[in-house]
């Protein structure tokens, strides 16, 4: 039980979700931990939230406007919210990967290779023409190549192109009405010379950031978060074992971990979905709650990388920050969970 304590400290520290660590700025975050889940954008905000200090929602609005954040499909092929500079090489070495895997479920939506290629081009240049569209708008424009508007199939094109490098999440315009909406790649961040690292060099360094940002973890660890094959990512692992060990533990971190440091992690957190195991984040018992089914990953109460509870937020004007946690919880850990409920009115500029 020790060393499996030691082993979350340590790896709450390396998140910047225990231990006393905290960001400055979104892409001090996104640097760490190479990109936030962000399935849901507000989600995405509150990654970076838990992860920082003093940060507000409209600091995370401006960083994706102005170019420093940008959201798209990278790791598993799922969206993450990566830094600007990241997004070239994270699709150099990962999109191949999720357009090969993505094949069959194109096939199983009637959508072959040669309705794929018109479908990129007409994106293209739709986009091109008119500048950045939406989904919606997108899936009209492809609606005139026959492709069906209700169900998945425009969505699956859009996402082929942006894995292909083609498109990318850009501005979501002004007022209560905004949607996000997908600009050219090369429009958007134009390219600006050769890659840092290509090939297997590529997969090395990814290895390499994984085991700073999520360490103590293994090779099968990485393999979960990243989506590469296990053969690639075990040869990545070996190599970057040598150019940086795992994160160790030090006076400062342990003090900070007795002291028990509470953070409200939004819906599909990293911490929650970067390991091939969860008995380190979460109680067996209390997995269901945490993991419902149907895809769904609960926001949640972690106390130096412990689940305690879950927790949900209401709208602008409801009732804030709702916990349910798991059992009976510390004076000491309620006056964290107040604390980052208080921390959340703040962010979201609710107060």
């Amino acid at each position: 039980m020790a060393e499996q304590r030691h082993i979350r400290v340590q790896r709450a520290r390396a998140q910047a979700i225990g231990g006393g660590v905290r960001c400055g700025g979104v892409a001090e975050v996104l640097a760490r931990v190479v990109g936030v889940q962000a399935q849901d954008p507000a989600s995405a905000a509150l990654g970076v939230r838990a992860r920082s200090v003093g940060l507000t929602a409209g600091d995370v609005r401006w960083a994706v406007e102005n170019r420093v954040a940008v959201r798209g499909w990278f790791m598993r092929g799922t969206l993450h919210l990566v830094a600007a500079s990241d997004v070239r090489r994270l699709l150099d070495l990962l999109g191949p990967v999720f357009l090969r895997s993505g094949e069959r479920r194109l096939r199983e939506l009637g959508l072959d290779p040669k309705l794929c290629a018109r479908a990129e081009r007409l994106i293209g240049l739709a986009i091109a023409a008119d500048g950045p569209l939406t989904r919606a708008e997108l899936t009209e424009r492809l609606g005139t190549l026959g492709v069906p508007t209700e169900g998945q199939a425009a969505f699956h094109l859009i996402r082929r192109s942006a894995l292909a490098g083609q498109i990318c999440y850009g501005p979501e315009g002004d007022g209560p009405a905004a949607r996000a909406r997908f600009a050219l790649l090369d429009a958007w961040l134009p390219a600006d010379g050769r890659l840092p690292w290509e090939g297997e060099a590529a997969v090395v360094e990814l290895a390499r950031r994984y085991r700073a940002g999520y360490g103590p973890s293994e090779a099968q660890d990485f393999a979960t978060w990243s989506g590469l094959p296990m053969p690639a990512a075990k040869r990545a692992w070996a190599a970057a074992a040598s150019d940086l060990p795992d994160a160790k533990s030090d006076a400062e971190g342990e003090d900070a971990a007795e002291a028990g440091d509470v953070r409200l992690l939004p819906a599909y957190d990293n911490y929650l979905t970067a390991y091939r195991s969860r008995e380190l984040s979460v109680p067996a018992a209390h997995e269901r709650q945490v993991w419902p089914g149907g895809g769904q990953i609960r926001a949640s109460i972690v106390v130096d990388g412990w689940a305690v509870g879950t927790w949900s937020c209401g709208v602008k004007g409801s009732a804030g920050v709702m916990v349910s946690p798991f059992g009976a919880l510390s004076a000491g850990v309620e006056d964290g969970v107040a604390a980052e409920a208080a921390d959340i009115d703040r962010f979201l500029a609710r107060g």
